[in-house]
């Protein structure tokens, strides 16, 4: 039943990795008479999920659609200590208050892609609590500093005489140990992630387990197609965001990162992606091909009608130059008898910080009522009421109040 020859499943498997490590292993654990154990962890750092991590969380659906059975792996217990991945400096772990917090979301979003009855979500607290001091020496007698210094973030702060605390060790270990624990197939996660998923490959081998197969994932870019997508540099698209929010956060990328969220994010056959991109190579509007990513997209998480309704919204607000009715009404406490205008538009959160409202101002992307307006030395007095707007997408009553 889950025996899988077909170049063709692998051309799909393929689809959305950087890497698979090794190729032909995968290949032979395809053919097993049995369903996979597909794992991958996820730190519970913040408490939501944005399209960022389901290009790999789509990945895992896919295996699930195969016939195997997916390990959602929480890590409560390695993220008080702080994934170092990336990082020039230690990174302060999070309470075990922060960490608990910040997981409980985490189901219910993640279903909203994988079938939770080939789910199982665990915790690697579970097992890591158990563990003694003894437990812990004899996992850390089974890796060598000097593999450790190989890892490309540790070797730059090693070199640059910037601490690595011990403890940062540890994080690669323990994610490793969790293949062993939880006896992994299969592991994804990004491509910055490449040298702890190894560690599990290797630590499998020590405790006499086949070595399971990694597979990472590229690191989607957000809104400015450059950077990484985060919460943290506000580039992001939240999956719990509203339709209309996610529709025009997705309408607003640029014609060539659209070809890149629809390779990571779509479920489309790949026959089919190619068919858009022949026609847009034949003439068709790219926007409209991006209605089509959009839709897809909000019809995961909100269902066909709300993207249906947020299409006809994002055509009514943009290319009609209408507005919806049910824009979100904010107050502005000034103090005195005025707010300047950047402040206005940080405090009523249309922008993130009143530099951000400068520049705005500077670039005519910002209306009051309709009008245009760049005075950046423009103060509202207390009473005033108007409609504010912030380029395409970001609009709201405002009321100013002493």
């Amino acid at each position: 039943m889950f025996a899988v020859t077909s170049h063709d499943l692998l051309a799909e498997l393929r689809r959305g990795t950087e890497e698979i490590l090794v190729e032909e292993e995968l290949l032979e654990r395809l053919k097993l008479e049995r369903p996979l154990r597909i794992k991958a962890g996820f730190d519970p750092t913040a408490a939501d999920l944005h399209l960022g991590h389901t290009v790999l969380i789509n990945k895992l659906r896919q295996f699930q659609d195969l016939g195997h059975e997916v390990y959602f792996l929480i890590g409560d217990f390695t993220g008080m200590i702080g994934d170092p991945t990336g990082k020039n400096v230690t990174r302060k772990p999070l309470t075990r208050e922060a960490v608990a917090e910040n997981a409980k979301t985490y189901k219910e979003q993640v279903f909203r892609i994988l079938d939770p009855d080939k789910t199982r979500v665990v915790f690697n607290s579970d097992w890591m609590g158990r563990f003694s001091a003894g437990d812990m020496i004899q996992l850390a007698s089974r890796h060598t500093v000097a593999r450790m210094l190989e890892r490309d973030d540790f070797h730059n702060r090693y070199t640059a005489n910037q601490s690595i605390a011990i403890h940062e060790f540890l994080y690669p270990l323990i994610q490793g140990y969790d293949s062993v624990e939880l006896k992994a197939d299969v592991e994804l996660g990004g491509t910055d992630q490449k040298f702890n998923l190894l560690v599990g490959r290797q630590l499998q081998h020590s405790y006499g387990q086949t070595p399971q197969v990694v597979m990472t994932v590229p690191i989607l870019e957000g809104l400015d197609g450059v950077q990484k997508m985060s919460k943290s540099l506000g580039n992001y698209i939240g999956i719990q965001e509203p339709p209309d929010e996610m529709f025009g956060k997705i309408m607003s990328i640029s014609d060539e990162l659209m070809w890149r969220y629809f390779d990571l994010l779509s479920f489309r056959p790949l026959a089919e992606v190619r068919g858009l991109r022949d026609a847009v190579a034949g003439g068709a509007n790219p926007r409209d091909i991006k209605f089509e990513l959009a839709g897809e997209l909000i019809s995961r998480f909100h269902g066909p009608a709300a993207a249906g309704t947020a299409r006809e919204r994002f055509i009514a607000r943009f290319q009609q130059g209408a507005l919806p009715e049910d824009l979100p009404e904010r107050d502005v406490i000034a103090e005195g008898g005025g707010v300047p205008l950047p402040t206005l538009l940080r405090l009523s959160g249309l922008v993130d910080s009143s530099s951000e409202g400068m520049r705005m101002l500077k670039q005519g992307a910002v209306r009051i009522d309709g009008e245009k307006v760049s005075d950046k030395g423009l103060m509202l007095n207390v009473g005033t009421e108007a409609v504010v707007q912030v380029g395409k997408r970001r609009a709201a009553r405002v009321r100013v109040i002493q």
